[in-house]
């Protein structure tokens, strides 16, 4: 009897100290320069594990680790900084989360490149060779925001897991493994054919190739990327259409990718592609933010009901989506892949996958931006009602 009590007593000590060494543990903070601005989009994480995030366009940054990581190293690096690096513990500990990155002069002022073109080509060039080009996991957190007449009108979270073989490939299969949803006030509807992870891939430069000699080509300025100096290209085709690229000096590596284009010639208005290392030096998506604009035929239903109301009837509603993705985690070891089918391809609002309240309140969610508060505060002023309890009663 008494062995039975000490066996019960000895498994009940080590399952509370396996899900106390597996707590997670939030690592929050913002990253900014010495003269307390922000800085947007810097890689910040645990390189020895892969794990970590980017800081959002308010410099701020969250996500979880558990006790195997206290110990480990918080590295921080940003285009036009040095590279900062703190233990994590200590880091926790701190009263003041901020982090002060200093500003990294570069001694390429004077450097002139005589042929662009030829500097730009070679990075692409060197695409598989820079980037993690073999299979590996990606787990993402994707953001959509429905917009009607400048105004949201629907939000969509997926977490996602993908299997991706880089910039120079494309994304093996994925899988929407956790959804949320806000109420949908949309008028139109807008449905595309595919989830929006393909297009991101598909509306990507790099994975779709750039004509570089359909853009005239110019250096713009220098900077620094993690102690190499970086050289910013920028590429302007006869549409008025625009590249921005952030290439390493010495190693062709691109950090980040620009792309602008005027809504009304093309449909992607704005896309930012943000690349880190992983502890090789290779490197894999961590960031990207893009706008498609467009417009829609209102559905006959809603032209009766708005000229019914007095209102006025549109033949095209400007439509647009706002695309946010984060990369939470990279796996590397095929391994330790996690085993999951292909999704179907459809619109990101079709996806049926049950509400897990315990998942999203456990989840490293990305803080609350201004962009994001923004876009929420335009969905609850529609009829008052909280975004919380949005994704309670919507999903």
């Amino acid at each position: 009897m008494i062995f039975k009590i000490n066996s019960y007593i000895l498994i009940t000590l080590l399952f509370l100290s396996n899900i106390l060494y597996t707590q997670n543990i939030i690592v929050e903070g913002s990253v900014v320069d010495e003269f307390d601005y922000e800085v947007p989009f810097a890689a910040v994480g645990i390189l020895k594990k892969n794990i970590g995030t980017t800081s959002t366009m308010e410099g701020t940054f969250s996500f979880l680790v558990t006790v195997n990581e206290l110990d480990n190293e918080l590295e921080i690096s940003s285009i036009g900084f040095e590279t900062l690096k703190i233990n994590v513990r200590e880091f926790i500990n701190r009263k003041n989360k901020k982090i002060i990155l200093k500003e990294k002069l570069t001694a390429l002022d004077e450097v002139v490149v005589k042929a662009p073109i030829n500097y730009v080509n070679q990075a692409i060039k060197l695409l598989k060779v820079n980037t993690i080009s073999k299979s590996h996991q990606l787990n993402i957190l994707y953001r959509r925001w429905d917009v009607e007449e400048n105004k949201c009108r629907f939000f969509l979270e997926h977490f996602i897991k993908a299997i991706d073989q880089g910039p120079n490939s494309n994304i093996v299969r994925a899988s929407v493994e956790n959804i949320r949803k806000s109420s949908d006030y949309r008028f139109v509807k807008n449905q595309s054919q595919f989830h929006p992870l393909r297009y991101t891939e598909w509306s990507n430069p790099l994975r779709k190739g750039i004509r570089t000699k359909s853009y005239n080509w110019k250096k713009i300025g220098n900077s620094s990327y993690d102690g190499e100096d970086v050289l910013i290209f920028e590429g302007i085709d006869k549409e008025e259409a625009k590249i921005t690229l952030y290439i390493g000096y010495e190693s062709y590596k691109i950090y980040r990718l620009e792309y602008e284009r005027d809504p009304n010639v093309g449909r992607y208005a704005n896309s930012i592609w943000i690349y880190k290392k992983n502890i090789s030096g290779k490197l894999y998506l961590s960031y990207m933010t893009r706008e498609w604009v467009g417009a829609r035929r209102l559905p006959e239903n809603v032209k009766r009901t708005m000229i019914s109301s007095g209102q006025k009837v549109k033949e095209f509603y400007p439509v647009s989506f706002r695309h946010e993705l984060f990369v939470t985690k990279l796996i590397e070891e095929k391994s330790k892949f996690d085993n999951f089918l292909d999704m179907e391809q459809k619109d990101m609002s079709l996806y049926r996958v049950p509400y897990n309240k315990f998942f999203w309140q456990n989840f490293s969610v990305p803080p609350k931006t201004k962009v994001y508060k923004d876009n929420i505060k335009e969905l609850e002023s529609l009829y008052g009602v909280p975004i919380e309890k949005q994704f309670l009663y919507s999903n």
